[in-house]
């Protein structure tokens, strides 16, 4: 292969790689984050927050040891973005209680796509909720 064939697949490649990257939803936004607090994990992972999905998609994950969680998601959890503050839509998983619960929460999309949204669950007996971005 010639180096100036080679030049332009790296160049084509460096392209798609960084419009793939750019974009609202790239890997590095739609990492997992996770918050310990009063002997509770908590785990929030992005799984659609794309433009033209038909709902905004969370998967979380509390664990603990020490309590019951019994945590009405739909009722503690916000989504704040572009100037908005939006309710769930609706919770997909494990009920109230336990120790090791799993799901998603459902959110309306926005229009226009914002720069940044930011995901608080508010825990009983915690002070202040927890915040995703």
């Amino acid at each position: 292969m010639h180096r100036s064939s080679l030049k332009c697949i790296v160049a084509v490649g460096a392209a798609v790689l960084l419009a793939a990257q750019s974009g609202p939803a790239s890997a590095r936004e739609l990492a997992q984050q996770t918050s310990r607090d009063r002997g509770v994990t908590v785990q929030v992972k992005p799984v659609d927050l794309s433009p033209g999905a038909k709902s905004w998609a969370f998967e979380v994950v509390l664990d603990t040891h020490s309590q019951d969680l019994a945590d009405d998601l739909v009722r503690t959890t916000m989504l704040e973005a572009g100037g908005a503050t939006l309710a769930p839509t609706g919770w997909e998983g494990d009920p109230p209680g336990g120790h090791h619960r799993k799901g998603v929460l459902r959110f309306a999309p926005i229009t226009p796509m914002p720069e940044a949204v930011e995901l608080l669950i508010a825990r009983p007996g915690e002070s202040a909720p927890r915040s995703f971005r």
